[in-house]
């Protein structure tokens, strides 16, 4: 008796899982209809891959991640080069990445205020990888890189903010100082502006 019981019961699991895995591939197919597009699906591996290879070997003087707990908002430091007026000063950025993420650039702004030619008031960053010579063969690492770069040499002849330009290339003591002033003024604190 308790034989036969074991089998019913087990045949009985059987079609359970069974009509399970048939329900589980009907939900699958009808979510499949619902989902995001594939393009979703591959930003976020991409997202992912990134994060795995900045968190093992981040580019110097940087570091980046994910804002709470999304992979589409990621939050930044550079710590200002040695060296440069920036020296000292601890840079937060936010990185937004699209859903068209890496066929589109990820839009990279500074939360923290900044004295630069090719960055505005608003944290807009002018630098060329991040418009028209973006390519999916860019990665956030090589993104920090260059604003690093940019923060060591600045690029007047395409700035954003044209008296900054002016003043680095006509009296570069007072753009130095007024540069220095402001990274000790909003770079000091270490703390993610609000």
């Amino acid at each position: 008796m308790s034989g036969s019981g074991g089998r019913r019961g087990s045949k009985r699991g059987h079609e359970e899982v069974s009509s399970g895995s048939s329900s589980s591939a009907s939900s699958a197919s009808s979510s499949a209809g619902n989902a995001k597009p594939k393009v979703m699906s591959t930003s976020l591996k991409r997202i992912q891959k990134e994060l795995a290879e900045i968190t093992l070997d981040p580019p110097p003087n940087c570091s980046a991640g994910p804002k709470n707990d999304n992979m589409y908002e990621w939050v930044s430091t550079i710590l200002g080069p040695a060296g440069s007026v920036y020296e000292g000063g601890i840079f937060f950025l936010d990185i937004h990445f699209s859903a068209d993420y890496p066929f589109k650039p990820p839009k990279v702004t500074f939360r923290t205020r900044i004295y630069h030619c090719n960055v505005n008031s608003h944290g807009v960053i002018c630098l060329d990888i991040l418009k028209d010579n973006w390519s999916p063969a860019l990665t956030i690492s090589k993104v920090l890189l260059s604003i690093c770069s940019l923060l060591t040499d600045c690029n007047p002849a395409d700035p954003l903010v044209g008296s900054i330009a002016a003043q680095y290339v006509q009296a570069r003591e007072e753009h130095d100082r007024t540069a220095r002033l402001w990274t000790k003024k909003y770079a000091c604190g270490g703390s993610y502006p609000s």
